[in-house]
């Protein structure tokens, strides 16, 4: 069974809008989901019933506030709109088309070498945005000590929890593979250790309900979803 003293967070990436894959449109406000996104919705919210989730946290941004709508509805809870959760600031890319911004130099850098690049124009380091998301995961963590939390936020700051929370280097980050609508797990204990239980997963979530059951990290091979290969990391 999970040790109840954790804190387990459930990572989620917001549901599909009409232009992901299409634009990096970074912090753009009015971006909603689309009638897939709004279907993802829906099923995330009957995937995570079982596990009846003690709060919800939300990137105030339209697109991740709607994918957990259903879920809150559901549950009874309210949505807890985070600004150290939206995604990142994209300065002069803001609303440029992704396969415009592929051809360019700056895009093989940040790919490569992540952990040194700014977004052009004013915008957001990756440094800075693992620290604020980071931090604010702590917050969450020491506000819900027993909780099963939700977390709805973008692609790149989902990874780079993600990267922070196994103890990878940021530089690497862009190896970890996140789908829209996909959950990722972690446990945060007393102590502030973290520990990665699932990455990218589109399956069945019961045994993280507080009947709970194997601990996950003991059957890594019912794991769903850690090694999947969906192609290009989707900005948004």
């Amino acid at each position: 069974m999970l040790r109840q003293a954790m804190t387990t967070l459930f990572l989620l990436r917001h549901g599909l809008t009409a232009h992901t894959g299409r634009t990096l449109y970074g912090q753009t406000r009015g971006i909603e989901l689309d009638h897939r996104g709004r279907t993802q919705a829906e099923h995330l919210a009957g995937r995570l019933a079982p596990v009846r989730p003690t709060a919800v946290y939300s990137s105030p941004l339209e697109r991740c506030v709607q994918t957990v709508e259903p879920l809150a509805s559901a549950c009874k809870l309210d949505i807890v709109e985070r600004d150290a959760l939206i995604e990142m600031h994209a300065g002069s890319w803001t609303g440029k088309p992704l396969s415009r911004l592929r051809r360019t130099k700056a895009w093989r850098e940040v790919q490569l070498h992540p952990d040194g690049f700014r977004f052009p124009g004013g915008g957001e380091s990756f440094s800075e945005a693992r620290e604020r998301a980071i931090g604010e995961l702590a917050a969450i963590a020491k506000r819900h000590r027993r909780g099963r939390v939700v977390v709805a936020t973008h692609g790149d700051i989902v990874r780079v929890m993600l990267a922070d929370l196994a103890g990878a280097p940021l530089a690497r980050f862009q190896r970890i593979v996140i789908d829209t609508a996909s959950i990722s797990v972690a446990t945060i204990d007393r102590d502030g250790n973290p520990r990665v239980l699932l990455v990218n997963d589109t399956g069945d979530l019961r045994r993280f309900g507080p009947a709970g059951g194997t601990p996950a990290w003991e059957t890594p091979h019912e794991r769903s979803g850690t090694d999947r290969r969906s192609g290009r990391n989707l900005r948004g």
